[in-house]
């Protein structure tokens, strides 16, 4: 078996224990007398066995305590040494300060019932006060040393205990700081494409009607209608940088979000692009003059009501897309509906990938609601088909900061 390499604290403090017992041998200071049975250069033998065992006081703690603890006792029957004593007690020391988790809760236990056996036993042999004097010293020796141990342990395992506390803060910290990235760059891309898609839906089919249809009439209505746009996707876009700017300075207040109030404005705008493809766009809003709505679901509805109208632009076949907006005070709900035409017309289309549908989706999942789109059912195969849009927002939100 290959003993493991002892760290070199423990080589120092083996040779200083060692040379410490040689210079109190040379200079015939011992701890127990002349009355020894055994001549004084035996002293020498459990001194350097002590001094072995301290290389092993890190890497085999408990095997060193018990082997120390052999020599001590031998050590009783020469004139003895201050030296071997005061290196088996940093032996009780380290097994309880390197030991397994188990050796360091019953080292201190049982060198305290040692230390009261010894002062029990010599008082009850000698029947002397002084016998006291060596259960002091046993303890000393024995019970002192684990229980500075424990102490140490205990310290040091919380210290480990806290600095790891402190790694998983900073990690949690992190990882809390690369979500909130996350999510801002998916509100950033989310209110942008709101914004935009609109009026760049309309510039692609009127792009694509003037560049089809040889009428010139038809193609200076089309480039009106593309000027109206790019100017309102202009001013829209100066909106976000200015709130991207005005979040990041925070010197200003962020312009207002869109609110119901604007529906009307909204379906309006969608009318004028919408009647060169044939749809017909109607509002019917059933709040009956209700108060104003909490800002989140107010600015999640008219951005459904947005994104819906923008799809209908894209995708719907000529004729009416109904926008309907309801109030349910019982159920404290509001409930966003948008039918259109659901076909394939003829005609310039403007492409579409399917992200207003994932944000309309995910703004109604932010406020807790329900959200639904697709083909009304039943009528597939029917001559009429349409597409529905519905989402039901809760009108109680908590106090949380919600995605613009």
């Amino acid at each position: 078996m290959t003993l493991p390499r002892p760290h070199r604290d423990d080589v120092l403090i083996a040779v200083t224990g060692l040379l410490g017992g040689l210079v109190l041998w040379s200079f015939d200071l011992h701890t127990n007398g002349y009355q020894a049975p055994l001549p004084g250069w035996v002293t020498l033998l459990p001194l350097t066995a002590m001094a072995a065992l301290e290389l092993l006081r890190r890497s085999m703690p408990r095997t060193a305590l018990l082997a120390g603890t052999a020599v001590m006792v031998s050590d009783l029957f020469t004139p003895g040494s201050l030296a071997t004593v005061m290196m088996f007690a940093d032996l009780s020391y380290a097994a309880v300060l390197y030991g397994s988790p188990g050796a360091a809760r019953r080292i201190p236990v049982i060198t305290g019932m040692l230390t009261i056996a010894v002062t029990i036993g010599f008082l009850a042999l000698l029947r002397n006060p002084g016998a006291l004097l060596i259960g002091v010293i046993t303890g000393l020796v024995t019970f002192g040393p684990a229980t500075t141990g424990a102490i140490v342990r205990n310290h040091r395992e919380a210290a480990d205990a806290a600095r790891l506390r402190a790694e998983q803060t900073a990690l949690l910290a992190e990882m809390d700081r690369a979500q909130a990235v996350v999510a801002e760059r998916a509100r950033m891309a989310r209110e942008l494409h709101d914004m935009v898609a609109n009026h760049l839906s309309a510039i692609a089919i009127h792009s694509t009607a003037a560049l089809s249809l040889d009428d010139e009439a038809t193609t200076r209505q089309a480039l009106g209608v593309i000027r109206e746009n790019s100017v309102a996707g202009l001013d829209e876009m100066r909106r976000l940088i200015g709130l991207l700017r005005d979040s990041a300075g925070g010197d200003t207040e962020p312009a207002a979000a869109p609110t119901l109030a604007g529906l009307e404005a909204l379906v309006a705008q969608a009318r004028a692009n919408g009647a060169p493809s044939g749809l017909r766009f109607t509002l019917h809003d059933a709040r009956d003059g209700a108060d104003a709505l909490p800002a989140p679901v107010e600015l999640a509805a008219y951005r459904i009501v947005q994104e819906s109208l923008t799809n209908a632009l894209k995708h719907a076949e000529a004729g009416e897309v109904r926008v309907t907006v309801e109030l349910d005070d019982a159920e404290q709900v509001l409930s966003v509906g948008v039918r259109s035409p659901f076909g394939r017309r003829p005609g310039p289309r403007a492409p579409g990938s399917g992200a207003g549908l994932v944000g309309m989706e995910e703004r109604v999942a932010l406020l807790g609601g329900s959200f639904g789109a697709g083909p009304a059912e039943g009528t597939e195969g029917g001559p009429h088909p349409v597409w529905i849009v519905r989402a039901t927002l809760p009108l109680l939100v908590d106090d949380k900061e919600f995605p613009a």
